[in-house]
């Protein structure tokens, strides 16, 4: 039970200290974890202003269409590999190595690109390490947080993850305005630097709290034998030796350039849910009725969501440059960069969670999922025919970079109808047999939307700013409307009706 001054007492008696009211590894979990998102949102709010620079101020001097198509991959690959991060700590690492492990090569990752020469392999090699170390830490000190509490603690779990996540935004909010001060005037080495410092204070946490995580992840939950061992680590390599190979013999050809990577990339991406979803519907498993019909629901929402995040994650792209080119940068009349835009979303997921958990709270079961998904792209719609107006007004001169904030403000309602209530849905609708994938499968649609909203840069090339916002804003509109005419069919694939008539009770969001 708690005791006053933030302590705990045991059945022996004995006292121990608390992270208010919490396990004292939460606090070594919510300090590493902000320290991360630190170095993960500082780089993401200058890279895509980094790459299109002209060389002459230490950019890569790429086309803004081209740094799209690339940070767009970056943030799909980002959230790809949180699948096999999280299979190499079950089965090889465990989640505490795992997550060490990872954060040491995300920090080698920004002191790469740290490097102060003006050469683009510093910048490949260091976002290379950084998606893979993220692969290992991101999954993995979630699921820690959870083993801090007893199986039978739901409700103090349920609260320590709402704390974690609060150490998520601090530092996605503050990142962007020190990274982005640091980086100003072309000191772009200097912000990716600070992003190294923010993982290497994250690790030193975490290295000096470990004693508190009283063996949380201390073992792989399923740990290959040995044989198994040495097929992986042969498979791992055979792997990396093929694809460094062809990509050698792609530079070698001659035709090799960035564009038609980001491309394919983008296309064995799609290609990956598609292979997935085929596996599970139509391989051998045992499936109930009731199990493959719910999984063709989550089709539905799976393809909704990756519409959402094509268009809510172009705002470390096509939002930047509109800051950077369009917009006077002044807040109550401080000049601010334009990397700090990027701290709104943040601070408007802060404010409103509390709402829109009471509010979900509040409509119960009269919302369905496909609903609350309708209306987040329903929103994320609006907010770019509000992009549209800006933009034409933008044509005149610089606007006010208040027209952003509102921008944010509205994206943000619709991310919190979706994102924690995807989470939900998908262990609701998962099949018996693929519980512990299916949150993996939830980000690949993350994944899915970065690469395919990457790509959307495209569309650029043949129409106005205005006509691109409203385009992309049509397509939102158009998954909205096909969401909420097939909400009927969709509650009955995913089985509602039957189980308010079974006496089940509400439904989950």
């Amino acid at each position: 039970m708690m005791m006053p001054g933030g302590h705990m007492t045991s059945g022996t008696g004995a006292r121990e200290k608390t992270f208010f009211g919490h396990p004292r590894g939460l606090a070594t979990l919510f300090g590493t974890e902000m320290w991360e998102r630190f170095s993960w949102y500082g780089l993401r709010a200058i890279l895509a202003t980094f790459m299109a620079a002209s060389p002459v101020v230490g950019g890569l001097g790429l086309t803004q269409q081209t740094a799209q198509a690339i940070v767009g991959i970056y943030g799909a690959l980002i959230y790809l590999v949180a699948l096999p991060g999280g299979w190499v700590a079950d089965r090889v690492l465990g989640a505490r190595r795992a997550v060490l492990w990872g954060g040491f090569v995300i920090m080698c990752g920004h002191i790469s690109m740290a490097i102060p020469v003006r050469t683009g392999v510093f910048v490949a090699l260091g976002l290379l390490l950084i998606i893979i170390g993220t692969g290992l830490l991101k999954p993995n000190i979630s699921a820690m947080v959870g083993k801090l509490y007893p199986e039978d603690d739901d409700a103090r779990r349920d609260a320590g993850f709402s704390i974690f996540y609060l150490g998520i935004n601090l530092g996605a909010f503050i990142a962007p305005i020190v990274v982005g001060w640091l980086a100003a005037d072309n000191r772009w080495h200097l912000g990716f630097g600070a992003a190294a410092v923010g993982m290497a204070l994250g690790l030193l946490q975490y290295v000096l709290g470990r004693r508190h995580l009283k063996g949380a992840g201390e073992e792989p939950g399923h740990r290959l034998t040995p044989r198994e061992h040495r097929h992986f680590v042969l498979s791992a390599l055979a792997a990396a030796v093929v694809i460094a190979g062809a990509l050698a013999a792609w530079v070698a050809s001659g035709t090799f350039d960035l564009d038609t990577f980001a491309l394919v990339v983008t296309v064995i991406i799609v290609i990956v849910p598609v292979v997935y979803f085929a596996y599970v519907l139509f391989g051998s498993h045992n499936l109930t009725d009731d199990e493959r019909s719910r999984m063709k629901a989550y089709i539905w929402l799976f393809i909704a969501a990756a519409v959402f995040w094509m268009i809510y994650d172009l705002a470390p792209t096509v939002l930047l440059f509109f800051a950077q080119d369009r917009t006077d940068l002044s807040l109550f009349g401080i000049r601010i960069t334009a990397a700090t835009t990027q701290s709104f979303n943040p601070l408007f997921i802060m404010i409103f969670v509390p709402v829109f958990a009471s509010l979900w709270v509040r409509l119960g079961n009269r919302v369905t999922a496909p609903q609350k998904f309708a209306f987040a792209l329903f929103m994320i719609a609006l907010s770019f025919v509000v992009m549209a107006l800006a933009a034409r007004l933008a044509e005149s001169g610089r606007i006010s970079v208040w027209w952003l904030v509102l921008v944010y403000l509205i994206q943000v309602f619709g991310e919190l109808s979706l994102s924690p209530v995807g989470l939900s849905v998908t262990t609701k609708l998962a099949p018996q047999a693929f519980k512990g994938q299916m949150l993996g499968v939830w980000f690949i649609a993350v994944s899915v939307g970065d690469a395919v909203g990457g790509q959307t840069g495209r569309l650029k090339n043949y129409m106005s700013d205005p006509a691109y916002f409203l385009t992309l804003a049509a397509i939102a509109v158009v998954a909205g409307l096909a969401l909420l005419a097939s909400v009927g069919r969709l509650r009955a694939m995913m089985r509602e009706h039957h189980e308010s008539a079974a006496g089940t009770g509400p439904a989950s969001p």
